[in-house]
């Protein structure tokens, strides 16, 4: 029994060791993309109308295997929802955009696969910082949570056009736990984006 569990333990060593050669063990990308983005209601299935934006990304991704990479990413995001309202002190203001920017930073565990593993699955928690929200030319930072964060997922794929370079097409979303408000109404951000960059 000893044996077997030495010859197995030996062959996984020397398999993973083989995985990573093909991959290097560290590469870094520069990205860009379009968000859709709303706002779920909590315990419902109502939610607002998409409003559209766009983000830009660093990432770094450590390579563990030929297949498992952990991906952490900084992502400028644009949030919010479309066709909402304001309550001012003289009037309700209708068909109301609200833009919500984030600092967004997920940490993904990245599955490669396919024949050449240039497809990845990622998947993780993900923590967002509000840098302003607008509306119909008002500040309204104030009125909502300072804080963002919940579930990231995604799938791409990775285009070779050097030796070291690739460019990637990739799906992503994003699906709140937080609150987006103070206080109030409680609802949460939902985000999705399709992304092009380029991986070093």
């Amino acid at each position: 029994m000893k044996k077997i569990l030495t010859t197995l333990f030996m062959a996984l060593g020397i398999y993973s060791l083989a995985q990573a050669q093909h991959k290097p063990k560290d590469e870094f990308g520069i990205g860009f993309g379009y968000n859709g983005a709303y706002l779920t209601a909590d315990n419902s299935y109502q939610s607002t109308d998409a409003i559209s934006g766009f983000n830009a990304q660093v990432y770094a991704d450590h390579y563990f295997s030929r297949s498992w990479s952990l991906k952490v990413k900084v992502v400028y995001d644009q949030k919010g929802w479309a066709n909402g309202y304001i309550n001012t002190p003289t009037s309700t203001i209708d068909g109301v955009d609200f833009n919500l920017n984030y600092i967004t930073v997920p940490v993904l565990a990245n599955w490669h696969f396919g024949r050449t593993h240039n497809w990845y699955l990622d998947f993780g928690p993900y923590i967002g910082f509000l840098t302003s929200a607008h509306a119909a030319g008002y500040d309204l930072k104030d009125g909502f949570n300072s804080t963002d964060g919940g579930l990231a997922y995604g799938i791409g794929v990775k285009i070779p056009v050097s030796r070291k370079t690739k460019f990637f097409i990739e799906y992503d979303g994003q699906s709140s736990v937080v609150n987006v408000f103070n206080s109030g109404d409680v609802a949460r951000n939902e985000r999705f984006s399709f992304n092009v960059g380029l991986a070093f």
